[in-house]
């Protein structure tokens, strides 16, 4: 299992390293087509971007879904300064964004760091730096360059639409914790790639048919909704379990939603989830999540006519500096292993 859940770690560590906030995903979609190559699978990328990969096994087909994009920001303004206003990607929050580094993507690919701050981000000078709300009002983009105007940044080939991507930050511990941003959800994305090693490895003989699907916008709310191939008739959202007040699960563990924003999961999925926890001795969590939807939520919504769950590791300060562990790695892809084969 070791050998498995070090792979899982070293995926995560790859992935959390290409930036791809919803709709600059071809980067991290070109490596997932051939990290899936060379574990010995054809898979096929979508229209809108995704990798689809064919696990094996025929019948009553099941789809395991994780999503490879994330939060990040876009250039909205050059003020006339040379600071840019940002618009956020999904649920980017300008609380935890302030003085973070980050990756500006030019149109012509070329790219520039430089950090978000509070306008008039002195301390000594701003009276009002304590009071200030942090919003995408009051918080800029400060670029590591010699730009004092408009024009000056638009010389560097920065314009409106430009991407900015936060830098992850990506540390694990000597005691197992990984601490990133936008472990929702490449770490679930790394589980998917070592579930697919351990099935390749391992010769498994799947008892039905099985697809996974790394989808590109499930941050902006319709990453499951399409390339869901005609014979799925179960999809399991495989993406971060909630961890914080009135819950049960910590990061060590595999979190089994019961029900989300958008509803309850279907229920023959979630007592078949809990039941093959407990048969397996897998240290697991059943929780309610208050403020969340999945890729199989969207696919529903869709009219994906299938029953519906979601599992994943658990994961503290969502949206912000996460952090999780290897044991809930390891929950995740042993519940994958007693659930699906």
């Amino acid at each position: 299992m070791n050998h498995y859940v070090d792979y899982i770690l070293e995926q995560a560590q790859k992935l959390l390293a290409i930036d791809s906030p919803s709709g600059f995903t071809g980067a991290v979609s070109d490596y997932l087509m051939e990290e899936y190559r060379r574990l010995g699978y054809s898979p096929q990328k979508t229209v809108k971007g995704g990798v689809l990969a064919d696990l094996g096994g025929d019948g009553n087909a099941l789809m395991l879904l994780a999503h490879v994009d994330t939060l990040g920001a876009m250039v909205a303004e050059i003020k006339s300064d040379g600071r840019l206003r940002l618009t956020p990607i999904g649920g980017l929050n300008a609380n935890n964004v302030e003085a973070e580094n980050c990756t500006v993507y030019a149109m012509d690919g070329k790219t520039y760091e430089g950090t978000i701050q509070l306008a008039d981000a002195s301390i000594h000078v701003n009276k009002s730096y304590n009071d200030t709300a942090r919003t995408f009002d009051s918080v800029e983009l400060v670029l590591d360059e010699p730009v004092s105007s408009k024009d000056d940044v638009k010389k560097l080939g920065i314009m409106t639409g430009c991407y900015v991507c936060p830098q992850p930050r990506t540390r694990i511990t000597a005691s197992g914790y990984i601490k990133s941003r936008y472990l929702d959800d490449k770490l679930s994305t790394a589980i998917l790639l070592g579930y697919a090693k351990y099935v390749k490895e391992e010769n498994v003989v799947l008892p039905r048919k099985v697809w996974q699907h790394a989808t590109v916008f499930e941050e902006v709310g319709h990453g499951g909704c399409a390339s869901i191939p005609s014979d799925v008739t179960e999809l399991l959202s495989v993406d971060m379990g909630c961890v914080g007040s009135g819950l049960e699960c910590t990061e060590r563990q595999v979190s089994i939603c019961v029900k989300d924003s958008r509803g309850p999961y279907h229920h023959d999925v979630v007592k078949a989830l809990i039941k093959a926890a407990q048969d397996h001795g897998i240290d697991y969590a059943a929780d309610v999540y208050p403020f969340y939807g999945s890729d199989a939520d969207a696919a529903l919504a869709a009219g994906i006519d299938a029953r519906h769950g979601l599992i994943g590791p658990g994961v503290y300060a969502s949206h912000g500096y996460e952090r999780s562990h290897r044991d809930g790695a390891e929950n995740t892809l042993r519940l994958l292993q007693a659930y699906v084969g």
